[in-house]
């Protein structure tokens, strides 16, 4: 094995670690450790190889339980639970994964050396299982406080179908510059998607693929690109995008010919909406604030709202959700998102646009914030004719306007975030 092989394996402990340890986010445990010290394809072999062992944990620890009489420290199961992940879901050849496994418990130091002697024995006897047993444990359930409220907003069939997703992963979607779905789909040997995104489902490191130094495409998810597409800016419209990072909403609206202002309360984040920019070639008006306190010079045509939310429809991306948060601060934030809407609609002209959106499976994040919106501004209208598009399948419709997408939809293509999305307007 390779001093950066095993490296890239230390730091996707470090990072597994943390957020099962720790309660961090994966994004935040990015910055530090040992995966700050690697290049750049080590860094995203050990984030892919962290993602897929948070996706598979449940089963790695059905896998290990026999072996353990206790549960070890969190440093030193990360290692035990990638190694597993490593050996029966990626198939990895086990004497290489296993001598590597107890390389990285000697090389941590007080934390995890003297569990060396442990983990070889354990893991031989994992090397030992037959992996066809892997594919029969159960698919993963996430944790009783998101569980519990889907089962309660979508029932246990749909809830079951989520996790599956959830454990399916998720392909890469682009979303192409110039909007040509099948040209760039064609280019790169993808699929074009109902609405105008490109789905690729092996596509290697992503900077490498072609266009992405000229900026003919982005990364965004298929039901992330929708909320821009329903806004559908027009040329010199003056619009908003609050909450604007990491860009990719930005840069449709921007393509679009639209006049944009991008807002974000976080300079770091709206760095990242610069750099995607410039890369793009595409321009717009970026501005550190809090949404809350920001005013524009002039009302505008527009505002795109992608309100801060539990971010519980991108799971199947983002597997250290579950794991990381809790329930707590749900309150606080549909508070803080009943306040952003009712701002939003303070920036508009008469006639103006709203579409709000968040990436939640829960109806407080979406229907019943709206139901509320409307009770407090009566004279509010449902953009019908904003969603009344031949791509947008029957069951995605939540009511005038609105759109509900789960991860088990489109379940033949791979899958779709989470998302809910809302068209409204005011009166001319």
């Amino acid at each position: 094995m390779s001093k950066d092989a095993h490296s890239a394996r230390a730091a996707a402990a470090d990072l597994v670690a943390a957020v099962t340890g720790e309660g961090q986010l994966l994004s935040d445990a990015l910055g530090q450790g040992a995966l700050t010290a690697l290049a750049p394809a080590d860094r995203a072999r050990a984030q892919r190889l962290a993602t897929e062992t948070l996706r598979q944990m449940p089963r790695a620890d059905a896998v290990l339980k026999p072996f353990l009489r206790r549960s070890p420290p969190a440093p030193v199961l990360a290692v035990l639970r990638i190694a597993t992940v490593e050996m029966l879901a990626l198939g990895a050849a086990p004497h290489g994964v296993v001598g590597a496994a107890v390389d990285t418990l000697r090389a941590g130091g007080m934390r995890t050396d003297s569990f060396a002697s442990l983990g070889n024995a354990v893991l031989r006897k994992v090397a030992a299982t037959d992996p066809s047993v892997w594919e029969t444990l159960p698919v993963p359930e996430l944790p009783g406080w998101l569980r519990g409220r889907l089962m309660s907003a979508w029932g246990k069939p749909a809830t079951r179908a989520m996790e599956a997703a959830h454990l399916a992963g998720a392909p890469l979607d682009l979303t192409p510059k110039d909007g040509d779905a099948e040209a760039l789909a064609a280019r790169l040997g993808g699929e074009a998607l109902p609405g105008g995104s490109v789905r690729l489902t092996a596509p290697g490191q992503v900077s490498e693929l072609g266009g992405y130094a000229s900026g003919d495409w982005w990364v965004q998810d298929a039901a992330a690109a929708m909320p821009a597409r329903l806004l559908a800016a027009q040329a010199g419209e003056r619009v908003a995008d609050l909450c604007a990072a990491p860009g990719g909403k930005t840069l449709q609206l921007a393509a679009a010919g639209a006049e944009v202002t991008a807002l974000d309360i976080s300079q770091g984040r709206m760095d990242r909406v610069a750099e995607n920019l410039g890369r793009c070639g595409l321009a717009a008006n970026l501005v550190v604030a809090d949404a809350l306190d920001w005013q524009p010079e002039a009302l505008l045509d527009a505002v795109l709202l992608d309100a801060p939310c539990s971010a519980t429809g991108t799971i199947r991306r983002h597997p250290d959700l579950p794991h990381a948060k809790g329930g707590y601060g749900l309150r606080e934030l549909f508070a803080l998102q009943a306040q952003m809407l009712d701002h939003a609609l303070t920036l508009l002209r008469p006639g103006g646009r709203l579409v709000f959106c968040t990436c939640s499976l829960l109806p407080e994040e979406g229907e019943q914030q709206i139901a509320h919106l409307r009770d407090r501004h009566p004279d509010l209208v449902a953009d019908v004719a904003a969603t009344d598009l031949p791509w947008i399948a029957p069951e995605w419709r939540a009511g005038d306007g609105m759109l509900r997408l789960r991860p088990d939809f489109w379940a033949d293509r791979g899958g779709i975030d989470g998302f809910f999305i809302a068209c409204l307007r005011l009166p001319g």
